[in-house]
């Protein structure tokens, strides 16, 4: 019998990333956190595969610099193959924080996340 899903989890608050993440991980989650206030569970998950995301980044970019960014293979050059692995998970995180609303100045005196002008109902 499957065990129906928690709705809440104690363990995690809003200012606690609800996954082990690497250092640039925790930093952009600490950066977001302190200038914008998210409490939603979807926008705190949104926010956690972004910061995941950083953190295979900057890893793969160790693996590059460690390598080198172009492979020399007998007599052919080629690209390192994870150069499109980078920039496809840097291009995530842009995407992702930019789907959050989080690509506008934050707002210190406002609430939550910035509104998106003319959506919605008028009160």
């Amino acid at each position: 019998m499957a065990k129906s899903p928690s709705r809440s989890n104690p363990a995690v608050t809003a200012s606690q990333p609800p996954r082990t993440l690497g250092d640039p991980g925790l930093s952009l989650w600490n950066r977001i956190m302190s200038e914008y206030r998210i409490e939603d569970s979807g926008g705190l998950e949104i926010l956690a595969q972004a910061c995941q995301a950083l953190d295979r980044a900057e890893t793969l970019r160790s693996e590059i610099e460690r390598d080198g960014e172009v492979l020399r293979l007998q007599s052919t050059v080629r690209d390192h193959p994870a150069l499109k692995h980078e920039l496809a998970n840097r291009a995530f995180v842009v995407r992702t924080l930019a789907r959050l609303g989080l690509n506008f100045e934050p707002v210190r005196s406002s609430v939550g996340r910035p509104g998106y002008g003319g959506v919605g109902w008028p009160p």
